[in-house]
């Protein structure tokens, strides 16, 4: 099974609209993390550098746990009316430098393919729920018995 993690898709900086964030991911078909460096850089270890330099170590090490997460992965998000969505991961990373993802602190990003339907917070399954529950900005794995098989069966209903 692959791993499951928990997508905020939320920026550092608080004069950015989270919902908005998510809602742009969503229709782009993408999945982020925020940080913008200059100059764009064309490797995720030049973006390390650049984010360790420019933030600090924490974000710097989200970015690389962002990048290093294997295609086939499973992401959770939550949109800005509290429905979830799960994706799968189905690119690489890339930096993003356009105005759009500049806008909504969304730059280091992958190719993610998003269920059609998303899912009221009582189908989610507790260990979703209990990792959202606890807020923040990271990006994290999911941890709890049976994420990986509940998400799968949950998909497999819809």
């Amino acid at each position: 099974m692959q791993p499951v993690f928990r997508a905020p898709m939320r920026s550092r900086r608080d004069d950015i609209d989270p919902a908005a964030a998510v809602e742009w991911a969503l229709a782009e078909a993408l999945c982020g993390v925020g940080g913008v460096v200059e100059p764009a850089p064309g490797t995720v270890e030049d973006a390390v550098v650049l984010v360790r330099h420019r933030y600090d170590e924490r974000l710097a090490r989200r970015v690389q746990r962002f990048a290093d997460a294997p295609g086939g992965a499973r992401v959770w998000t939550r949109d800005g009316d509290g429905l979830f969505w799960v994706g799968e991961l189905t690119g690489p990373w890339r930096y993003d430098p356009t105005p759009a993802a500049v806008a909504v602190d969304l730059v280091h990003v992958r190719d993610c393919r998003w269920h059609a339907v998303p899912f009221e917070e009582t189908r989610v399954p507790d260990a979703v729920r209990a990792t959202f529950a606890r807020g923040g900005r990271n990006w994290q794995g999911i941890h709890g018995a049976g994420v990986e098989a509940q998400t799968q069966a949950l998909l497999r209903e819809t």
